[in-house]
């Protein structure tokens, strides 16, 4: 009888020990889907789009929404924090969400989860979907600042000053490149925008710098760059998205690559400033 005993109490040991086998996560409705995208006025600000579509039969009300993805250290949240989308049937609706730093250690390659609170009268519950992303953008993002990151532990770039010029003559945007004791690098050359060209006896897509920073260097090197419009055309003053974002050709142990440096906010409102005086229309 006592063994009998004993070995129904190991049993129920046994079954009371089992782990519990999580619910699986809600799933979005039949007939929605969501996609990850990035716009031209998104990336200045590292800001992207929930583009959420809703194929199905009755409407969606989103309130919170984050993208969870390995290749960034937290999640990117909803830029406007509670506010509510509601998504007709056949219809769809781009939420922007903030991106926040890439995570090094992660590879490029990886998967985005987008997970929405859908609200139904008083009820509210979370939903998981893996999210397609067309463009790549988040492998390339992840890509260039992770380069970047190294970059700027052999030297930091900076956009450190801007002299505007009359119509005509050139202008100076001065890059300054400032050892960091990282290593050795190059900065090889900077590419024309869609709204900044390079003055000089051609025209260049990419104008060259030549700029190598040596192990131990310690010195800012300054660089000034002769610019002028690309174009004379006020909407591309007026809708200007990526106009002073340049992309740096660097070389780093031996790996080329390039890099994207913002002229920050104050310095853009100055260059699109001067575009327009230069062009004649920013009377």
């Amino acid at each position: 009888m006592l063994g009998t005993s004993l070995a129904l109490l190991i049993l129920t040991g046994c079954a009371s020990a089992a782990p519990e086998v999580p619910e699986p996560a809600a799933t979005l409705p039949a007939g929605a889907f969501v996609e990850l995208q990035q716009l031209r006025s998104d990336v200045a600000g590292r800001q992207a789009q929930v583009h959420l579509v809703n194929d199905g039969d009755a409407p969606l009300t989103v309130r919170e929404v984050r993208v969870e993805d390995d290749r960034f250290d937290g999640p990117a949240a909803r830029v406007m924090e509670g506010r509510v989308s509601t998504v007709p049937a056949g219809s769809s609706v781009d939420i922007r969400v903030q991106l926040p730093p890439v995570d090094c250690t992660a590879p490029d390659d990886g998967e985005a989860r987008v997970v929405l609170e859908l609200v139904e009268d008083s009820d509210s519950t979370e939903v998981t979907a893996s999210a397609s992303d067309p463009l790549g953008f988040v492998a390339e993002l992840h890509a260039r600042e992770c380069l970047l990151e190294r970059v700027t532990d052999a030297a930091s770039l900076v956009f450190s000053d801007f002299k505007p010029s009359a119509p005509g003559a050139p202008a100076a945007l001065e890059l300054t490149v400032t050892p960091t004791g990282g290593g050795a690098l190059t900065v090889s050359g900077i590419g024309r925008t869609n709204l900044i060209d390079f003055a000089g006896p051609t025209s260049e897509e990419v104008h060259p710098l030549g700029v190598e920073v040596a192990e131990g260097d310690a010195e800012p090197v300054v660089v000034q760059i002769p610019i002028v419009p690309l174009r004379c055309d006020p909407h591309a003053v007026q809708e200007d998205k990526r106009g002073t974002i340049f992309d740096l050709g660097v070389e780093l142990d031996g790996e080329a690559g390039e890099v994207e440096l913002f002229v920050g906010e104050e310095m853009r409102g100055r260059i699109l400033t001067w575009v327009a005086a230069w062009c004649g229309f920013g009377g």
